[in-house]
């Protein structure tokens, strides 16, 4: 998937996330005692794990350790929204009217979605920074970028008939270096392609559309 297609898809995600925590968030509120300061208490667990998830998902970490311990840090406050929202969402379950098993089975719907789009969301963001990483530009990528092509038409007319095409020979160029690129790297925007080809981006989505 490209980058403009994950971006579309934690969005989704977000979305799917926020849901499940407002959702979690009523229950809580409605559990609670008629009066401000119980609600806020009985909103806060659900509204804390969501602001975790988002701030692992946003800010990288460079070193380990510290991505360990807010990790850990965060599984802990997931484990305390969900045991406080479970029996706050079956009280309510029960108390409008849901019977037998359906209040204990309900909280568990709520609390496995926001589970599972915590883990998408965090994945999500992973792929993503892999994506707008700047990539190495060594030899190895210097190698592919495609070498102009002399004129000779100034040095030795002779050798040179005036009716020669040069144009088409960069283009032919260009395009295998599009294709090589595109080889190499699949998942490579059209505008990071050009930036390493040090062409546009109409001249490499050309080159893309007549390869496909």
């Amino acid at each position: 998937m490209t980058g403009a297609q994950l971006a579309r898809v934690r969005w989704g995600v977000r979305g799917a996330l926020s849901l499940g925590v407002a959702t979690s968030v009523a229950a809580n509120v409605l559990h609670a005692d008629p009066n401000p300061i119980s609600q806020a208490i009985a909103a806060w667990p659900p509204l804390a794990l969501l602001l975790t998830v988002e701030l692992i998902s946003r800010v990288p970490v460079q070193q380990r350790r510290l991505a360990a311990v807010r990790l850990a840090a965060t599984a802990s406050i997931a484990g305390i929204a969900a045991w406080v929202s479970y029996w706050h969402m079956a009280g309510v379950a029960a108390r409008y009217g849901e019977a037998g098993a359906a209040p204990y089975l309900i909280p568990l719907s709520v609390d496995g979605l926001v589970v599972v789009a915590s883990v998408c969301l965090v994945e999500l963001a992973g792929r993503l920074a892999d994506l707008t990483r700047q990539p190495d530009t060594g030899p190895a990528i210097a190698s592919e970028v495609p070498q102009p092509v002399a004129d000779t038409t100034t040095d030795n007319a002779s050798d040179t008939p005036p009716d020669r095409p040069v144009r088409p020979a960069r283009k032919r160029s260009a395009a295998t270096a599009v294709a090589r690129m595109r080889t190499r790297h699949p998942d490579m925007p059209a505008r990071e392609i050009a930036r390493r080809l040090g062409v546009t981006d109409r001249t490499v989505r050309r080159h893309l559309s007549a390869a496909a």
